[in-house]
């Protein structure tokens, strides 16, 4: 799972082979939605309550006029990787990718691209008004903040941090933040004239960066990483997201209820503003607990499923995704010799035709 979008109770979240899950019930059941494609989605945005857009890789853009019941594709005259999209009002929208950013005049029926003319990868696009908008990402050896003040026609660089940035938010005019590799989160209170850079207290890859208000606001990224702020960025407090998944996407509704997407269908939800998370959903929105034991240990691990698995794959990999053990299991419970690995944290992931379940392990 990707990106994430939502009001108070309806919500969407996009991922890999053409994937949109819909909610309607602030996230308690998700839906799978119809969407005609198989290409990787990486970011959605809507409009209002019916037209939304969806976009991501070999140039797919794909939109929705009745809520998301129906998805039609539109030509953006590309086949790279689209990799984020934002609308100012129902007419005006952008994506980035590479060093181009697209944009839209007529809601989404042509895209016209504009060349950065800066060696730059962007990942992620944010506007404060239907002229000043931002985007962020790459340049080689450091990171790159861009910006335009009269509605995407021409970029400058405004700021080159030392690391790559992913992305980038402004809940009001002049204070906005940018996050990225190696736990930066940068912040500045003048649109981008100068910028700060604040302590998150991690170096894991900060993906997403959320403010549902002024000062309250959320980061979260690798190896299960979520951090809050409640004095507009000055100190980050990591919040306990019970998994090792890759986070991908915030998104919130106010301070205290809101939703975070990752990796392996990952979606959790919060309503007690980041503490432990109310619910953990997978791909088919359905419990499938895994019980491994003993754990931590040196030699030998049981893990359990409450379901008797059918054609199901079981995984074992280190934080980088590198699969180093893998299983077909036909039983509920297996187990599984790790003397052979190294000391340290690992994945376990046990996928079936319907059903995806992930743990976590601590090798002695």
């Amino acid at each position: 799972m990707s990106r994430g979008s939502r009001t108070s109770n309806t919500g969407y979240a996009v991922g890999w082979a053409g994937t949109i899950l819909k909610t309607y019930n602030g996230g308690s059941t998700w839906a799978v939605q119809s969407v005609g494609t198989s290409k990787h989605l990486l970011s959605l945005c809507f409009t209002d309550a019916n037209t939304g857009y969806a976009v991501g890789n070999y140039g797919i853009i794909i939109k929705t006029n009745d809520a998301g019941l129906s998805w039609d594709t539109l030509s953006g005259g590309t086949t790279n990787t689209l990799n984020s999209v934002f609308f100012t009002n129902a007419s005006n929208g952008y994506i980035v990718s590479g060093a181009t950013i697209y944009k839209t005049i007529n809601s989404g029926a042509s895209w016209t691209a504009i060349p950065t003319d800066i060696t730059c990868a962007l990942n992620s696009v944010f506007f404060t008004d239907d002229n000043t908008g931002y985007a962020v990402g790459s340049m080689p050896y450091s990171g790159a903040i861009i910006k335009t003040i009269n509605a995407g026609a021409s970029w400058i660089l405004i700021s080159s941090p030392a690391y790559e940035l992913s992305s980038v938010f402004f809940p009001n005019q002049d204070t906005g933040y940018v996050s990225g590799l190696n736990g930066i989160i940068l912040k500045t209170v003048n649109g981008g004239t100068n910028w700060i850079t604040e302590s998150s207290g991690t170096n894991q890859q900060l993906k997403s960066i959320y403010f549902p208000s002024g000062n309250v606001g959320y980061a979260v990224g690798t190896v299960g990483t979520i951090l809050k702020t409640i004095n507009g960025g000055s100190t980050w407090t990591p919040s306990p997201s019970g998994t090792w998944v890759d986070f991908q996407s915030a998104y919130f509704t106010d301070g205290n209820t809101g939703s975070v997407v990752g990796s392996y269908g990952s979606i959790l939800k919060t309503t007690n503003g980041g503490g432990y998370p109310v619910e953990l959903n997978d791909l088919s929105s359905k419990s499938n607990t895994l019980k491994i034991y003993p754990n931590p240990s040196s030699t030998e691990i049981t893990i359990q499923t409450s379901e008797t698995p059918t054609k199901s794959q079981l995984s074992i990999s280190n934080l980088s995704g590198q699969e180093l053990i893998i299983r077909q299991i036909t039983q509920p419970k297996t187990q599984i010799d790790i003397s052979r690995l190294h000391r340290g944290v690992y994945f376990v992931r046990l996928t079936s035709d319907k059903t995806v379940a992930t743990g976590k392990i601590i090798r002695q």
